[in-house]
């Protein structure tokens, strides 16, 4: 909008119902900014693009103006129906958030679980960090020796450590320490880094008296949907603590591609705004979860020397305030696949300001530092099997090899698995229906539901509905197509607004009051995002002239993956049909291998190598895997041949 020189723009008062929270804001302000200006998380899980519908609002009073958009009919519209992230506000407004789109603030995991070193550990050996203990003569009028110059003096005399140097945030401080520890300081030293094992002695901390009961560490996974936080005791190499919590920025996308558009949209002539939003969401988080892992302790943030951090391509971009938008772009590249290493104060991080902050190495856009960290952590190259490595997330990472050579790609699955673009799909989160069984005769559904006993459903996760797609395959509620046999003697099967649609749930027996239930829509979107994944084996399989048949081990990442049945995952074509013993859940490979970087020089050169020998297969760019997506769009193959067991398993239940 173009306001003339010397005119000031309109101000109006927004109050968001039910929460009675009032805001004052510019004519064409979006109705989801005024939101979030009054403190209100409303969702965007399409980062803001209108294709979600999850930011609806009900405009109660006042003028708003719409952009164009076809979910809603004449008649919702006239009802005030509009979508929060398309919408302006034009004058004083009452607008109306139904409690389910407000975002739900929910940990995942805050545990005390103490982990070992998996390997012999030397924290003489391996870490770039020291303590060092150093009494100081006092000045006199005999020695008017500079603090500075006195403290370097003994350090090199007591231990012979020369050559220190110091930032002036730390320079500011030394005198002050030196006086309150009545002469006896602790400095913490880094000795070298390991990306520079020649650079300089730094002191990156100093402490009044004797503190050498402990040294800090911090791994470090940051990922589109959760972030994770390990404290690490670097004297003994033991996990002392862990958090985790859903990343922050999920309420502005929660997919890549919706996170990088909302990096790059503009308010008002500033474009990129989005970028410093985004930035500062994960960092909260993390800062959050440090202070959380702290406590579990009885340390506090600023005694934590090191953070080494692995992520995907994007969220190591959003969380250096890097901008991502040539990810997206054609021929899709990023900043940098290596940050540098940068120091806490730098990004935000409440650790110790001068701690280094140690980015491991991704490989291209859409493969990240969680993969060569995962690669790692997995044990993919330990031995010499044939190898597929899988992190099944909102994004689909695969590499296969020995790790003689690696080879890998991205599948764009989408946020299916995560719940999203499912009518009733939710994260993994109290009320979620994780795992579904139907009666073959009846086709009536036993479901299990995340929390206590009695816990009614408010929704179906990623695991369920890998769970559910099965099942109505295998009892003959959808063809190979996905699409519902609505002609069945079952009320659970009915025609709806979206198609052919099973009920999971009655609206007696759920928390909203709604019947839960999946679509021929919802099947469509989860075929896609498998058929992509099984389409991703097929072709770096046949890049390097092998074939899914071939693979004698098949390793499984992510936080979600550990999730995954096995067999169902099998029925559906989203894994491959192999025995179950070739299968390995691993967890979270990627904190897993920010942990070992962080114990280990050796480990931190191992992910520097797997880096450099991985190349990587832009699948858009390969001619035949239109071709195999297209053939993994049935259930749960279109040859029938890769799924022997499958195949005789729907021959047994005619």
């Amino acid at each position: 909008m173009r306001i003339a020189r010397g005119s000031s723009i309109a101000k109006h008062t927004v109050r968001f119902q039910p929460l009675d929270r009032s805001i004052q804001v510019d004519t064409g302000t979006l109705v989801a900014d005024a939101a979030n200006a009054a403190g209100i998380e409303l969702g965007l899980p399409c980062g803001g693009q209108g294709r979600c519908g999850r930011c609806t609002v009900i405009v109660q009073e006042g003028s708003v103006h719409r952009s164009p958009n076809q979910r809603f009919s004449d008649g919702d519209i006239e009802a005030g129906y509009a979508l929060a992230c398309q919408t302006t506000v034009q004058s004083d407004a009452v607008i109306y958030i139904p409690p389910q789109e407000i975002e739900r603030k929910l940990q995942t995991d805050k545990t005390a679980q103490k982990i070992s070193a998996p390997f012999s550990y030397d924290y003489l050996r391996d870490q770039p960090l020291r303590k060092y203990v150093v009494t100081v003569p006092e000045p006199s009028l005999d020695d008017q020796t500079d603090d500075w110059s006195r403290l370097k003096r003994e350090l090199a005399r007591q231990y012979r450590v020369e050559g220190l140097i110091a930032e002036l945030p730390v320079l500011r401080r030394v005198s002050a320490a030196l006086r309150q520890g009545e002469w006896t300081v602790t400095l913490v030293i880094e000795t070298d880094r390991w990306d520079a094992p020649s650079g300089p002695t730094r002191l990156i901390d100093i402490l009044p008296g004797d503190h050498l009961e402990s040294l800090w560490g911090v791994a470090i996974d940051i990922g589109t949907t959760t972030n994770v936080v390990w404290l690490v005791d670097l004297l003994s190499g033991e996990v002392m603590a862990q958090a985790a919590d859903y990343n922050g920025q999920i309420a502005r996308g929660e997919d890549v591609i919706s996170r990088i558009m909302y990096a790059s949209r503009s308010k008002g002539e500033a474009k990129g705004q989005g970028l410093g939003e985004l930035q500062q969401l994960v960092i909260q988080t993390l800062n959050r979860l440090l202070g959380q892992a702290a406590h579990q302790v009885g340390a506090r943030p600023e005694e934590i020397y090191r953070a080494v951090v692995a992520g995907n391509s994007t969220m190591m971009h959003l969380f250096a305030g890097l901008q991502p938008e040539s990810i997206r772009l054609m021929p899709f590249v990023t900043t940098v696949n290596h940050i540098p290493t940068l120091r806490a104060h730098e990004l935000g991080l409440c650790i110790c300001p001068d701690a280094a902050v140690d980015s491991l190495p991704g490989i291209a856009s859409y493969v990240g530092a969680d993969i060569t960290s995962g690669v790692l952590s997995s044990g993919m190259c330990q031995g010499d099997k044939l190898t597929l490595f899988i992190d099944i997330g909102t994004n689909g990472e695969i590499v296969l090899g020995d790790c003689t050579w690696l080879i890998a790609c991205a599948c764009s699955a989408g946020p299916a698995f995560e719940g999203a673009g499912v009518v009733h799909g939710m994260r993994a989160t109290e009320g979620a229906i994780e795992e579904v069984w139907i009666e073959p005769k009846t086709h009536e559904p036993t479901i299990q539901v995340i929390g206590p006993a009695g816990t009614n459903p408010r929704g179906i996760c990623g695991s369920g509905l890998i769970g559910l797609m099965a099942e109505m395959f295998m009892t003959g509620i959808v063809d190979k197509s996905g699409n519902v046999n609505v002609n069945l003697p079952t009320e659970r099967t009915r025609a709806g607004p979206h198609g052919g649609e099973y009920v999971v749930s009655w609206a007696s027996e759920t928390a909203t009051s709604h019947d839960i239930v999946i679509t021929d829509v919802d099947l469509d979107n989860l075929l896609r995002a498998k058929a992509a994944i099984y389409a991703g084996f097929a072709v770096l399989a046949r890049s390097v002239g092998m074939t899914i048949a071939d693979i004698e081990r098949v390793l499984i990442g992510g936080a979600f993956g550990q999730y995954i049945n096995i067999e169902k995952a099998i029925e559906i074509g989203l894994l491959p049909d192999a025995p179950w013993d070739h299968f390995s859940y691993m967890g979270n490979t990627s904190v897993r291998g920010a942990y070992l970087a962080l114990l280990s020089r050796e480990a931190r050169g191992q992910i520097a190598s797997i880096a450099d020998m991985m190349t990587y297969l832009e699948l858009s760019a390969d001619n035949t895997f239109f071709d195999e997506f297209n053939a993994a769009l049935f259930l749960p193959h279109t040859d029938e041949s890769q799924f022997p067991t499958v195949a005789a398993e729907l021959m047994a239940l005619e």
